[in-house]
C-alpha cells in the first residue's frame, strides 16, 4: 500500500515552491467593490472558479454559497488525454474516477462515496452541461456519448444537492462548453497515438459578423472526433466517432443556443474483471469467458437541444428543452441485452435580486421534467453454441448469436421535480440561505413476453420525495469564508437496478427501495495572496437503506441490487492551488470513513464492515512548470486498499500511479508558426513505472472477479496544430 501522507507531505512541498515569493502580481485596478476585485484577482491568476452557476444561480461568487464547490485546474493541467471524464475531475478533493481501462464500460465517478455501486454510467452524481441535464430521470448517466474535447471548465458540487437537482444528487458535476472564437473563423487539429487507441479531433469556430435586424453576435463551433485501435488489453478493440454542433446568437435581447451531438461506437470490446492471480500475472488478460461469449457493446447516441436566457429587470430567465435517441445492442455472458431509447425533457429556472427590503434578498425557483421510454429485450447468448450443433430451444437458429427471447418489455419513467431557493444578505458579510425541493420519479413496465409459464409481469410504481436544505456562509474577507449547511437527499433505484432482479423474473422489484441521505457540513475556502487557493470540508451523512449491488450467483456478468438497513460517511477534504509565471502546483486529499451501521443479508450481519469500493484514503496532486517555449508536468494519484465485498474479505491494494508530460507552448515558440498557423507537440508517459494494480472493483463478484485492472504504462504522442 503506498505511504499517502508521504505523498501528501511531497506534493505539499511542491506547492509551497510555487508560492515562493518572486515578483509581485499583477491584478486589475479601479474602483470595483472589494468583493469584486477579490474574484478579479482570482480570475487573472486561473485560480479556479471565481463565478459559478452549478448551484442554479446567477453567476455567483463561491465565496458568497453555502456549499463545497471545487473547479477542476484544466488550465494548470495541459494537453489532457480527454477520453474518460477522469482526466477532467482530477485533482477536485472528494470526487474519484476509476477507470476501468474497459473501452465498454465508463469510469465510475463517486463524489463522497456516492455513485460507488455503478456498474455502468454514473450513479449516485448529477451530471450537468451548459445548464441541460445529462443524467436521466432514474438518475443514470451513460458517459461513453459525451465529447469531451470541447468541454472548457468542469464545476463540482461536492455534497448532498438535491434540494436543487433532486434524484440522485449525491453530488453534481456540471461541464462547461469552451466558447466558440471571437474571431470569423480559428480551427485546431489534435492527433494522438499511444497504447493501442488512436485519437484525431476537429474542432472549428468563429463569430460571424453581426447580421441586420435583430440577430446580433452568432457564433457557432464544431467537433468531429475519431477513436479507434486495439486498446490496453486483450479483447479490447474499440471503434467509435462523435460530432458536436454549438451554434450562438442573441434574438431582441434573449441569447439562444443550439447543441447537437451524434455519437457511433459500433465496437467496443469487453475484457471484464480479473482474479487476484490474473491481475498480478498479466492485468492485459481478459476474462475468458468474455471472449467465448463475445461480451461487447454496440452503441449510436444523439442528442439536440434549445438554451435560452434572458435578463429581466435584476433578474434572469433561464430554460431549456432536449430530445434525445439510444440504440444499444450489448451482449454480456448471461445474455444479449438490447434496447432502444427515447427521451425529452426541459426546464426552467428564474432567479432574482431585490433590495426594497432592509437586507437584500436573493430569490431563485424552478421546474424540471424528464420523460424516458425503453423497448429492452434480452435474448439467449449463442456465441459459444458452435454452427455445427443442432439447434435447440435456447439456440433455435444454427450459428446465429441471438438466440431465444428471454425477455421483451416497454420501459417508461418519468421524473418531475419543483424546487425554491431564498437568500438573505445580511450585515458583516453573512449569507443566510434555504432551498426546498419535490420530486416525483414514476416507472412503469408493460411486459410482452407473456406466455406459458411466463405470467404477466406487469406493473408500477412512484417514488417520492422533499429535499430540504439550510445553510450560512459567513464571508469573513473578500477571499475568505466559512459555511455550514444541513440537508437531506434522496436516490432512487434506477430503471436497470429495478428490473434486474436477483430471481430473474421480468418486471420491477416491488422491495427494492430508494436510499435516503441525511448530511451535515462545515468548510471554508480562501484566497490567499492572490495566488493561492486553500479549500477544507468536514462532512457527516447518514444514508437510510443505501443501494448495494451484487453478482447473481451462477449467472456471470449479471447484477441485482438490495437494501442496506443504515450507512454512516464521514470525511474530510482539503484542496490547495498556486498559480505562478512559470509553476502551477495543486494537491487534494480526502480521508473518509464509510460504514455499514445495519445490514443483514440472511443470517449474516455486514454491521461495522467498511462500505465497499471507497478507499478510506486518496490523493491527486500535479505541478506544471514552464520556461520559454518548454512546459513539463508531473501528476500522481495515489490511494489505499479498498474492500471488493460488503464481508470486507477481499482487498485492492493501495496504489499510486505517475503520469509526465511534456510539450511546446507554440505561441513562444519562434519557428513553430507559420502566419496563423501553430504546432504543438507532445510526449505523455502514462503509469510511468508501470505498476500492477486496480483502481476499481467489482462489488460483491462472483468467480473471484473482483479487480478492473489499470492503464500498463502508456506512451503516447500528440501533436496539435491550430490556425487563427
Amino acid at each position: 500500500m503506498p505511504n499517502i501522507r508521504a505523498l501528501l507531505l511531497a506534493s505539499t512541498v511542491l506547492t509551497a515552491v510555487a508560492i515562493t515569493p518572486a515578483a509581485p502580481l499583477a491584478a486589475q485596478s479601479g474602483t470595483a467593490s472589494d468583493s469584486a476585485r477579490a474574484d478579479s484577482v482570482a480570475s487573472a491568476q486561473a485560480l479556479g472558479a471565481v463565478r459559478v452557476t452549478v448551484t442554479r444561480d446567477a453567476a455567483r461568487s463561491p465565496f458568497e454559497l453555502p456549499f463545497a464547490i471545487s473547479t477542476a485546474p484544466l488550465a494548470s493541467r495541459p494537453a489532457q488525454r480527454r477520453i474518460g471524464v477522469g482526466d477532467l475531475l482530477f485533482g477536485v478533493p472528494g470526487a474519484q474516477v476509476q477507470d476501468r481501462a474497459n473501452p465498454s464500460q465508463d469510469p465510475r465517478v463517486t463524489v463522497r462515496g456516492f455513485g460507488a455501486r455503478s456498474a455502468f454510467g454514473v450513479r449516485g452524481v448529477r451530471m450537468v452541461r451548459d445548464g441541460v441535464p445529462l443524467s436521466l430521470p432514474d438518475g443514470q448517466t451513460p458517459l461513453d456519448w459525451l465529447d469531451l474535447e470541447t468541454v472548457d471548465r468542469v464545476d463540482v458540487v461536492r455534497g448532498t444537492a438535491a434540494a436543487l437537482y433532486g434524484n440522485a444528487a449525491g453530488g453534481v458535476v456540471e461541464l462547461r462548453s469552451v466558447a466558440p472564437a471571437a474571431t470569423p473563423a480559428a480551427a485546431q487539429l489534435r492527433l494522438w497515438d499511444g497504447g493501442g487507441l488512436q485519437r484525431a479531433n476537429v474542432l472549428a469556430s468563429g463569430t460571424v459578423a453581426p447580421a441586420l435586424g435583430a440577430l446580433a453576435t452568432p457564433q457557432w463551433l464544431a467537433s468531429f472526433t475519431r477513436t479507434r485501435g486495439d486498446g490496453p488489453r486483450t479483447w479490447s478493440r474499440f471503434d467509435a466517432s462523435s460530432a458536436f454542433l454549438r451554434l450562438r446568437a442573441v434574438v431582441k435581447g434573449t441569447q439562444l443556443e443550439v447543441q447537437g451531438t451524434h455519437y457511433d461506437a459500433p465496437r467496443a470490446e469487453n475484457p471484464g474483471a480479473l482474479t487476484a492471480a490474473e491481475l498480478a500475472r498479466d492485468p492485459r488478460l481478459p476474462d475468458s469467458l468474455n471472449i467465448t461469449r463475445r461480451s461487447r457493446k454496440a452503441v449510436t447516441q444523439s442528442q439536440v437541444a434549445l438554451i435560452a436566457e434572458r435578463a429581466v429587470g435584476a433578474g434572469v430567465i433561464r430554460g431549456s428543452l432536449f430530445t434525445g435517441a439510444r440504440t444499444l445492442d450489448n451482449p454480456l455472458p448471461f445474455a444479449i441485452v438490447a434496447v432502444d431509447r427515447r427521451v425529452v425533457g426541459g426546464g426552467v429556472h428564474g432567479a432574482w435580486r431585490t433590495t426594497v427590503l432592509p437586507w437584500p434578498l436573493r430569490l431563485s425557483t424552478g421546474l424540471d421534467a424528464q420523460r424516458q421510454g425503453d423497448d429492452r429485450f434480452n435474448y439467449e447468448n449463442c456465441a459459444d453454441v458452435a454452427p455445427t450443433v443442432p439447434v435447440s430451444a435456447r439456440c433455435p437458429v444454427a450459428g446465429r448469436e441471438r438466440g431465444a427471447v428471454r425477455l421483451d418489455q416497454r420501459e417508461e419513467l418519468s421524473g418531475v421535480g419543483v424546487y425554491a431557493r431564498a437568500e438573505v444578505e445580511a450585515p458583516h458579510g453573512v449569507f443566510l440561505s434555504a432551498a426546498l425541493r419535490r420530486d416525483q420519479v414514476a416507472f412503469r413496465v408493460r411486459d410482452h413476453f407473456i406466455a406459458t409459464g411466463n405470467p404477466d409481469d406487469s406493473g408500477e410504481r412512484t417514488l417520492r420525495a422533499t429535499s430540504p436544505l439550510a445553510g450560512l456562509t459567513w464571508r469573513l474577507r473578500p477571499t475568505w469564508s466559512w459555511y455550514a449547511n444541513v440537508a437531506t437527499a434522496f436516490e432512487t433505484p434506477t430503471i436497470t437496478e429495478l428490473t434486474n432482479q436477483e430471481s430473474g423474473a421480468a418486471g420491477l422489484n416491488a422491495t427494492l427501495e430508494p436510499q435516503r441521505t441525511r448530511t451535515t457540513e462545515l468548510g471554508t475556502q480562501a484566497l490567499v495572496a492572490g495566488r493561492v487557493r486553500v479549500d477544507a470540508a468536514l462532512f457527516r451523512a447518514t444514508v437510510l437503506d443505501e443501494l448495494v449491488g451484487f453478482d447473481v450467483p451462477g449467472q456471470a456478468g449479471r447484477r441485482a441490487f438490495r437494501n442496506a438497513g443504515r450507512t454512516s460517511r464521514r470525511g474530510v477534504e482539503a484542496g490547495l492551488r498556486a498559480e505562478w509565471t512559470h509553476l502551477s502546483a495543486g494537491a487534494s486529499y480526502t480521508w473518509a470513513r464509510y460504514r455499514f451501521d445495519q445490514y443483514s443479508v440472511g443470517t449474516t450481519s455486514f454491521a461495522g464492515k467498511p462500505i465497499p469500493g471507497i478507499p478510506a484514503e486518496a490523493l491527486q496532486a500535479f505541478a506544471t512548470a514552464r520556461g520559454g517555449p518548454l512546459w513539463s508536468t508531473l501528476e500522481v494519484s495515489a490511494a489505499s486498499r479498498v474492500s471488493a465485498n460488503d464481508a470486507a474479505t477481499v482487498f485492492a491494494s493501495g496504489w499510486a500511479a505517475w503520469t509526465w508530460r511534456t510539450g511546446f507552448a507554440a505561441q513562444s515558440l519562434r519557428g513553430a508558426r507559420l502566419g496563423g498557423l501553430r504546432a504543438e507537440p507532445v510526449l505523455s508517459i502514462e503509469n510511468l513505472f508501470d505498476r500492477r494494480y486496480a483502481p476499481s472493483v467489482v462489488i460483491n463478484a462472483t468467480r473471484g472477479r473482483y479487480f478492473e485492472p489499470g492503464l500498463p504504462r502508456r506512451v503516447s504522442l500528440v501533436m496539435k496544430l491550430s490556425y487563427e
